[in-house]
């Protein structure tokens, strides 16, 4: 009976202390382990593209048009089952990627643009470079913010649901960035 009053005393002490600074269920919760469990989002085109709005201080037309430019690229350059895992790992992406702005008939300004245009008619991978960079130019951003674009897009898809998305990601790009 001692221990019974014991055990019961030492079981109203820490219920007590720890209704104090918690709610009662979830102190009762927590002491046989069953405390909430936090879950990161699974990735999505849509929250990827809040998360560089807030990022890098882009409307939301930039950031779609920017992200749908990246992973329009980055499927041109990786096997259909791999854009297919992508795709799979992001939800939205299908829709990302027709907000990438249309530049098939917009041409260079003479000078480094117009050298730029006349060298990706003979080089497939050249060309590519040179869409994404009219791409953000025709969206008011600078080609700079290629590279940012390609490390929030990373940071964002770092996280474990993320990691083969990222990989993915980051394996297509490296022409882009190098």
């Amino acid at each position: 009976m001692k221990k019974l009053a014991a055990l019961l005393a030492v079981f109203t002490l820490t219920f007590s202390m720890q209704s104090h600074a918690e709610g009662w269920f979830d102190s009762i919760k927590s002491m046989f382990g069953m405390g909430e469990e936090t879950q990161e989002a699974a990735p999505s085109a849509g929250a990827m593209v809040g998360h560089l709005i807030e990022n890098l201080g882009v409307d939301e037309k930039q950031a779609e048009g920017g992200l749908g430019s990246i992973f329009n690229y980055a499927k041109e350059n990786m096997s259909g089952d791999q854009f297919s895992q992508l795709s799979d790992s992001i939800p939205g992406l299908g829709d990302l990627l027709k907000s990438a702005p249309d530049v098939s008939k917009m041409a260079g300004e003479g000078g480094l643009g117009g050298l730029m245009d006349k060298a990706s008619e003979y080089n497939e991978s050249f060309k590519a470079i040179n869409d994404v960079k009219k791409q953000f130019e025709s969206l008011g951003l600078d080609t700079d913010m290629i590279m940012q674009y390609v490390k929030q897009a990373q940071a964002y898809l770092d996280t474990e649901e993320g990691q083969k998305a990222k990989q993915l990601l980051t394996d297509s790009v490296s022409k882009l960035l190098g």
